[in-house]
């Protein structure tokens, strides 16, 4: 099955719901802190954080979410061209002693989470940290699972999956097509 998977309202109410997991999971959002994996992972952490802050009016959402840039931490980076350094941007108040919420795009092999847990280690030292993924494909090549899960999609490995999000691409969709995906 290739195409369209899910639009905009789909991530909108997958997004909604993974919102309130999160509060639930952690007894409201007081030692919440997002930080979304650049590219796709950092506008759907603030869009969970803005959906946090409808339901827990004290949560601010701008400064209670951050940017996680993974570049240096990837066990890729001899097989890769060279890659810009992207910003890590953390929130004020920091992460020692938080719940730190890694959010991203698509969980697939799980390399990219062990590079963000790697980040986050040498940011501070969170009380937990907790998992939000919008798709989980499947294939994994770590023991690395995510908390919060918008869609699960079973795929093969030749099949690509995209995540297009409206910051970015102009228009929500996940769609699934054939190809080899190396995310």
């Amino acid at each position: 099955m290739t195409g369209t998977l899910l639009g905009a309202p789909d991530i909108g109410r997958a997004l909604t719901r993974i919102a309130h997991e999160i509060l639930e999971r952690n007894d409201g959002a007081d030692s919440v802190v997002l930080l979304g994996i650049p590219t796709r992972g950092l506008p759907l952490a603030e869009r969970i954080a803005h959906r946090i802050a409808e339901v827990e009016p004290d949560f601010d959402a701008d400064a209670r979410c951050g940017a996680l840039d993974i570049t240096m931490y990837r066990d890729d980076l001899h097989k890769q061209p060279t890659r810009a350094i992207g910003t890590t941007r953390v929130p004020s108040a920091g992460i020692d002693d938080q719940v730190v919420v890694l959010v991203d795009d698509v969980l697939h092999t799980g390399r990219t989470i062990r590079a963000a847990l790697d980040a986050v280690k040498d940011l501070g030292r969170p009380k937990a940290v907790q998992l939000a993924v919008l798709v989980d494909r499947g294939h994994r090549e770590l023991p690395i699972r995510a908390d919060f899960v918008g869609k699960n999609l079973p795929t093969s490995r030749s099949e690509r999956v995209d995540v297009h999000l409206e910051e970015i691409d102009g228009d929500d969709a996940v769609i699934l097509s054939a190809g080899r995906s190396d995310a």
